[in-house]
């Protein structure tokens, strides 16, 4: 998948810096499980295309971004690392992965911080310019969480699939303005929306 198809152009240094973040992911998917898929070439294809992707659509002007629910990393690494713009959080609450979460920040130098916590647990002030819930457990219950995270005129983007995503219909506060296809995907989209004003 090319830089165009992303919707993207990477900054200098993103290419080596995705290389090291793969390798530190192979390295810990060895102690830990990450993720269930093994195949370096598969984790390119899957996890970091679609992580790109994401980060090629976040609108100009996020300065801020909540990956809920971050798990491995995904969506939020690659998007610090391609849009180092923006200030990542990382809401993990299992604490193994959020120790990976931390030394991924730490040895790739990411403008990024790791919140090792439920996002419920947040202070109820902190907003963000968008939110992003990828392979979260309870989607449609994960969302009524997360709306509350978005600032006003803020976005959503849920990774979900055509089939699964009436379940999204109705989520209040959002206003759903985009269903975009992943790319190599026939049945997964990503959906955004923008929070109401």
């Amino acid at each position: 998948m090319s830089q165009h198809d992303l919707g993207l152009r990477l900054p200098p240094g993103a290419t080596a810096q995705l290389d090291a973040f793969l390798a530190l992911l192979l390295q810990w998917n060895q102690r830990i499980n990450l993720t269930a898929v093994r195949e370096p070439k598969m984790i390119v294809r899957r996890h970091f295309a679609e992580s790109l992707f994401a980060a090629g659509h976040i609108p100009a002007g996020a300065t801020t971004l909540l990956d809920f629910g971050s798990g491995a990393g995904f969506p939020g690494i690659p998007i610090a690392i391609a849009r180092p713009e923006i200030a990542v959080t990382l809401a993990e609450s299992q604490n193994r992965k959020a120790a990976f979460l931390r030394e991924a920040v730490r040895s790739l130098g990411l403008r990024a911080e790791v919140w090792a916590g439920r996002v419920e647990q947040m202070a109820a002030d902190r907003v963000f310019g968008a939110v992003t819930l990828r392979a979260v457990e309870r989607m449609p219950q994960a969302c009524r969480v997360a709306v509350p995270r978005v600032r006003a005129g803020g976005w959503l983007g849920v990774f979900t699939t055509h089939a699964s995503e009436d379940l999204l219909d109705g989520l209040p506060g959002i206003r759903w303005t985009e269903s975009l296809p992943i790319p190599g995907s026939r049945q997964e989209i990503l959906r955004m929306g923008s929070a109401s004003t």
